[in-house]
């Protein structure tokens, strides 16, 4: 695969990821870092590593596959996952389409559950909004990431959207990789997963064939992230509760401390799930619909997947009864649960300013957890 024209978005080749993690080994927040992934090695372990690392999957088999363990291991009560088999009996490259409840652990976990399994990471899309800071798009670019650029007028985000349509259907059909998208712009802030059709008419406006043909050769392959306490669960809320009465505006680096913090926060159980690719039936039944009713049956398709494949918590069940002030599903937790429940919501609800309407937090940050267990109503 030619990457000439796509060097503005594409992942760092070995050459420049190289020479990129070479000038991370000297960044000052290099020794910290290392001391959380490598707790039994010197301080200075981490950069030794960086500047001794020559290609992108000795970074990711050496470094990011470490950093993810560590997060599952002093994070997770429990990770667990489903569904591998669906894209290890595909023949080819796919596109993997998720749910994005965490700006980076979604995409990372699955790297390496893939690595796991002896198979082939994915490159992963992500908004450029991230790269702020130099020193985080030198990390993310030698780590399989295809810069998603955003914030841009009418007339340049068609063009970028051309040229990133084209170098994902490239990327698959060529065999040179499979993709990470997210579902959606941005992560989801109010717990309902729901497909962007502007992201399926974005994947397909690069197709030369018919719809079908344009769908069935990128092999769209849903996959659903469930976390038993959601990452940055309060500051979703609060930024939805602000956003009621104002346009909200990020905070300088926001975004970073949103991924420290996803990364940090205890998150109970975690699952992921793999499920079947979107069949060539589906695609031609979406194709017999007029133009925009195609996209719509086709983010059907991907939400069904996506929301039965969402694995729902006991926190999923007391928010929706709490909520709802209701019993309903009072089988699937107890007592004792509810009242650690309650504790951690209030206990989360006094991380943000208590000027903040505390009644309406307290309803968004609910809904947060119990939208998923209406998601499961609605699709059955």
């Amino acid at each position: 695969m030619d990457l000439t024209e796509f060097s503005d978005i594409a992942p760092f080749n070995d050459e420049e990821a190289s020479a990129a993690l070479s000038r991370l080994a000297n960044h000052p927040n290099t020794s910290w870092i290392s001391r959380y992934i490598f707790p039994d090695k010197p301080a200075s372990f981490l950069a030794e590593l960086l500047r001794n690392i020559h290609t992108v999957d000795d970074f990711q088999t050496i470094v990011m596959s470490k950093a993810v363990q560590w997060v599952i291991s002093t994070t997770m009560t429990e990770f667990t996952y489903a569904g591998i088999e669906h894209i290890k009996n595909l023949k080819g490259k796919y596109l993997a389409m998720s749910n994005h409840r965490d700006i980076i652990l979604d995409p990372a976990i699955m790297q390496v559950v893939l690595m796991w399994n002896d198979m082939q990471p994915t490159e992963i899309c992500v908004g450029d909004n991230l790269l702020k800071q130099k020193s985080v798009e030198l990390l993310i670019r030698s780590n399989r990431m295809i810069k998603v650029i955003r914030g841009i007028s009418a007339r340049e985000l068609y063009l970028s959207s051309q040229q990133l349509s084209k170098y994902i259907r490239e990327s698959i059909t060529s065999g040179h990789s499979s993709v990470w998208i997210a579902q959606r712009q941005g992560r989801t802030k109010d717990g309902i997963d729901v497909t962007e059709q502007g992201l399926l008419k974005m994947v397909d406006m690069s197709g030369t064939k018919d719809f079908v043909e344009n769908f069935k050769e990128i092999q769209i392959v849903p996959i659903s992230m469930s976390y038993e306490y959601e990452p940055c669960d309060i500051m979703k809320a609060r930024e939805m509760l602000i956003s009621r009465s104002q346009k909200y505006v990020k905070r300088e680096l926001e975004d970073l401390e949103s991924i420290i913090l996803g990364i940090k926060q205890q998150k109970g159980h975690v699952h992921m799930n793999i499920d079947t690719p979107i069949t060539e039936e589906e695609i031609i039944e979406a194709a017999e619909c007029d133009k925009n009713d195609r996209y719509k049956k086709m983010r059907y398709a991907v939400d069904r997947r996506v929301i039965q494949g969402y694995k729902l918590w006991k926190t999923n069940y007391m928010a929706f009864d709490w909520v709802n002030n209701t019993t309903k599903y009072a089988d699937h937790y107890d007592k004792a649960d509810l009242e650690a429940f309650k504790e951690y919501i209030y206990g989360q609800m006094k991380m943000v300013e208590s000027t903040l309407n505390q009644e309406e937090l307290l309803d968004i940050l609910l809904h947060i957890y119990s939208n998923p267990v209406l998601n499961k109503e609605n699709f059955v």
